[in-house]
């Protein structure tokens, strides 16, 4: 029998933390985190790191487990949360997979093969330099020379996942799209659900807006000015993150905070919509729309457990007014 699985993605600021404890309070399940900046230490408020009393007693994994100038990556990702997952399983518990990097999830789901694809970490040093001085914009070009499917996908600020594609194309001579593609396409060794928790756009961008605030009031320019202190540079993957790059900009004269605030709320829209786009292509998924259930959260997790029934991820009887769980391992 194939292990149960349980997915819950979508945009940045959808709800998804809140949620997750609800599912997991409901079905037994433990949350493995698929976001490639809460693993950090140290970085809480930029990355809306949850705080240990919002878990609830809920056990959480792959959060707070790598220092700020540690490699983490979709590899390193995928074999962290496979161990995870195992432990979870061990105690007969169902591992519910919680974030918005959906190549991240992708990668779990299909348990996509990556032993083509060795590295190259000189060449992935050489574009670092090259995008140090020459800008993302130059990475970005080359990439649409050699892969514009995925270029096209890839914002070029985004340079991690630009060097990557560049790497993989120089290490394997095939197109990193291409490769997802067939990856994409393989069975899932799970027998899992894929919830994408989404909302009406202008109620997110709302709550993007005010989750950006709402991080500088808790103190986002101290905790980059302390991880700046601590010599953790801007070249450094996790300071490129949503929020710290743009803060670092202030802090080194570059902007006003006012502008370094507006650019993170903008680009931090862009990275939602980027988001859909992404979850939209994926199969196998259950879209929850928030609007459509009134905004109800009871509503939402009754469905969401109805999927689970079907699917017999959990089994669940109805006595009268109470609910009898089990965890359907």
């Amino acid at each position: 029998m194939k292990k149960p699985l349980v997915i819950l993605t979508g945009p940045t600021a959808v709800g998804k933390t809140e949620f997750s404890i609800n599912l997991a309070k409901a079905i037994g399940g433990e949350i493995v985190s698929a976001d490639s900046m809460q693993v950090y230490r140290g970085m809480d408020i930029g990355s809306a790191k949850i705080k240990p009393q919002e878990m609830c007693g809920v056990t959480h994994h792959l959060i707070d487990v790598l220092d700020p100038d540690e490699e983490f990556h979709v590899v390193r990702f995928q074999k962290m949360a496979r161990q995870a997952m195992e432990e979870v399983y061990a105690r007969k518990k169902i591992p519910i997979l919680v974030g918005g990097t959906g190549f991240y999830i992708q990668a779990v789901l299909y348990d996509v093969d990556f032993a083509a694809d060795g590295g190259d970490r000189a060449y992935r040093e050489e574009l670092r330099r090259q995008g140090q001085v020459k800008g993302a914009e130059y990475l970005h070009e080359k990439l649409a020379l050699v892969d514009p499917e995925y270029a096209a996908q890839v914002h070029a600020n985004n340079q991690k996942k630009v060097i990557r594609a560049l790497e993989f194309f120089h290490s394997t001579g095939q197109k990193l799209s291409e490769h997802n593609v067939e990856q994409a396409g393989k069975d899932s060794p799970y027998n899992f659900a894929y919830f994408v928790l989404n909302d009406e756009r202008a109620r997110v961008y709302g709550r993007i807006d005010r989750r950006v605030e709402q991080m500088v009031e808790e103190g986002l320019v101290a905790e980059v000015r302390g991880l700046k202190e601590k010599g953790y540079t801007r070249e450094l993957v996790s300071m490129q993150g949503l929020g710290y790059k743009e803060i670092l900009d202030y802090l080194d004269g570059r902007t006003s905070l006012s502008e370094a605030v507006e650019i993170i709320k903008r680009d931090t829209r862009h990275f939602a919509k980027r988001q859909i786009t992404w979850f939209k292509r994926e199969r196998d998924t259950c879209w929850l729309d928030k609007d459509k259930f009134g905004h109800d959260e009871a509503r939402m997790l009754e469905a969401a457990l109805d999927v689970l029934r079907e699917r017999g991820i959990v089994g669940i009887k109805r006595i009268g007014t109470k609910r009898e769980e089990d965890d359907g391992i």
